[in-house]
């Protein structure tokens, strides 16, 4: 049991959203779209080399998938992507966590302040929550791609101070919130139900679920 904070901050993908509904067809069409344009000739990763990925800045994606590709090349690529995975959404594909509507509603109604704090580009963040119904739920949607942060660490600090948080938790599946929480001094909650996070990933977490529904136990 932890003590109720004013606010929690949800990382997105692995966390709210079941990302591998769409991603690993967005990114399938996006290769295949650089090479009917000419543009990237490499291999093509498999799924599991892409879901571990997941979480990261999207020019650190592109970094480790295509390591030899132009600068150029990966903002094409972060077009397509963008655009396949609106597509997909908007043919009803993605799908939330079991219980994350029901849950966040559920805090929310407690007084419990909501945000989103991803890595990811602005319009997956504010297209992913619109979509699958969730986004007026939140007070806010911080995303790597609007605010230009180098680290989650610093999208998180900018939020708080943004908001004048006293107390919250970061909720996510990577190492990377379980540090935004910590480097932010706030209480760090890891979730273990994403199932393509690293060994240790969560280490140093204040608290680890197994599903989303679980952070309504946590609450003193």
């Amino acid at each position: 049991m932890l003590q109720k904070p004013a606010a929690m901050i949800f990382d997105l993908d692995g966390t709210l959203f079941q990302t591998e509904t769409i991603v690993i067809e967005a990114f399938r069409l996006t290769y295949a779209k650089l090479r009917e344009e000419d543009l990237y000739h490499g291999d093509v990763p498999g799924d599991q080399e892409i879901l571990g990925c997941l979480g990261m800045l999207l020019e650190h994606i592109w970094e480790r998938l295509m390591p030899n590709a132009s600068f150029e090349v990966r903002e094409r690529a972060n077009v397509l992507m963008h655009e396949y995975e609106n597509d997909l959404l908007d043919r009803g594909q993605g799908k939330l966590y079991a219980g994350v509507a029901e849950t966040l509603q559920s805090l929310k109604d407690q007084g419990i302040r909501l945000f989103v704090g991803s890595n990811g580009l602005e319009g997956y963040v504010k297209d992913v929550t619109r979509y699958m119904g969730i986004d007026h739920l939140f007070e806010g949607l911080y995303s790597a791609g609007e605010y230009q942060t180098a680290t989650k660490v610093d999208l998180v600090r900018i939020l708080l101070e943004n908001h004048q948080v006293p107390t919250a938790w970061m909720v996510g599946d990577r190492s990377s919130d379980i540090e935004a929480g910590k480097k932010n001094q706030i209480t760090a909650i890891g979730c273990d139900y994403a199932g393509f996070r690293k060994s240790g990933e969560l280490e140093g977490a204040d608290a680890i679920i197994t599903s989303f529904d679980e952070l309504l136990h946590l609450i003193s």
